[in-house]
């Protein structure tokens, strides 16, 4: 019988400095004395890429998008290389990988590829050999050997597809926080660290804003029914397991973004509007009908590309947040949480709804305080009555 098979990640910021290159050492072989294959994939040394990036504008503001690949691709090779030596100083055999090397096949697109192909022999040929497996996140090679990088979340999402591709039994992304929480711990106090989450309300989690697993990573692993666990580096714990498709009832958490930019333009104009976004490939956020007005809201990168192409129709630009309230929605909740809103003094300015949420836009400075307020009302209040209620059945 075959030993459990983990792909574990690690970011920027578990490999960032010497002693916790060491530290991560020591992880990866407390799972291996525990019985498992491993695949460790890391990505560069927190700062490095934009030390990179900088060094690159400093030759040319825009430059060669091969050569840019070439040069962002080093960070993470320094990070597998020193992982392997601090495993080989502990006396455990490993061997390091490229993209290239593990043959992870990509598109052409450089400094944004999409991976279309793993071939896991050369990996499987490793693991049967009993090594531990070190792969550098975030790059592959195209069709022409060239190398290319995948963009931001890169190394998550190299981790979940070589996990889809050598059918482990989980993916491991190691962190700087303890798991997948009801919201952002550092903005909400009482936000709580969740024990499981299915793969439908942290995809929603994601795209409004959760930052702990990019959106990209979540929808593979969903589709391809991957186990995710997210995990801290830096202190012990079950962390989060991300898995299922169905839902758990009632409100499962809030996301916020914070300084999005939103343009109002005549509602009349909505069909070029659209056919334009879609064209240029501008992700939008939240769209709003409004009487005669069509808003969009969306990081402030995308509303300028939006604006220098829809300049003559904008009629207004305000900086706006917005907070989501993800799980089971009802038109009732919707009115409640903007009633909970006003009395805290915050004025919702519009809101939308999808299947899974419901997303309010408010003033910009006051997206803290508001979803403590929501946070608290459906999460913990909730949490403190089912705690009561279950209190009063036993008696």
């Amino acid at each position: 019988m075959k030993k459990p098979l983990i792909v574990q990640k690690f970011g920027g910021t578990s490999v960032g400095s010497i002693e916790r290159i060491q530290n991560v050492a020591e992880q990866v072989i407390q799972a291996k004395l525990a019985g498992n294959r491993l695949v460790v994939v890391v990505s560069a040394m927190s700062g490095e890429t934009n030390r990179l990036v900088e060094l690159a504008k400093q030759i040319d503001s825009v430059p060669n998008a091969r050569e840019f690949d070439v040069l962002l691709s080093t960070g993470e090779q320094v990070s597998m290389a020193l992982l392997a030596m601090a495993l080989s100083k502990l006396g455990h055999h490993s061997v390091s990988l490229t993209g290239h090397q593990a043959q992870i096949q990509t598109n052409n697109q450089h400094n944004h590829a999409t991976i279309s192909d793993i071939n896991p022999q050369v990996i499987q040929r490793y693991l049967d050999d009993d090594l531990i497996v070190i792969v550098a996140g975030f790059q592959g090679v195209n069709a022409l050997g060239d190398i290319t990088t995948l963009g931001r979340g890169g190394s998550d999402t190299t981790a979940v597809t070589l996990a889809g591709a050598l059918s482990a039994d989980e993916c491991q992304i190691y962190t700087d926080v303890a798991g997948v929480y009801t919201a952002d711990p550092r903005i909400v106090v009482n936000a709580r660290c969740l024990e499981k989450i299915d793969f439908t309300t942290m995809e929603v989690m994601s795209k409004k804003g959760a930052k702990v697993l990019h959106l990209p990573c979540v929808t593979y692993a969903g589709e391809n029914d991957v186990p995710l666990r997210v995990l801290s580096s830096f202190e012990s714990g079950p962390g989060t397991l991300v898995k299922g498709r169905d839902p758990e009832p009632g409100i499962s958490g809030v996301a916020l973004q914070k300084r999005l930019l939103a343009i109002s333009m005549p509602l009349h104009q909505k069909p070029r509007i659209d056919q334009q976004i879609k064209l240029c490939g501008i992700e939008i956020d939240c769209q709003i009908m409004d009487g005669s007005d069509y808003t969009l809201i969306a990081q402030p990168d995308a509303i300028h590309r939006a604006i220098s192409m829809l300049s003559d129709t904008v009629i207004e630009e305000t900086q706006v947040g917005l907070v989501t309230v993800v799980g089971e929605i009802t038109a009732s909740l919707i009115s409640q949480s903007q009633q909970l809103l006003n009395l805290a003094e915050i004025s919702v300015l519009h809101f939308c709804e999808d299947k899974h949420s419901f997303t309010l836009v408010i003033d910009s400075e006051a997206i803290d305080k508001a979803a403590n307020v929501l946070h608290d009302n459906y999460i913990i209040t909730n949490i403190t009555v089912s705690r009561e209620e279950k209190l009063a059945y036993l008696g």
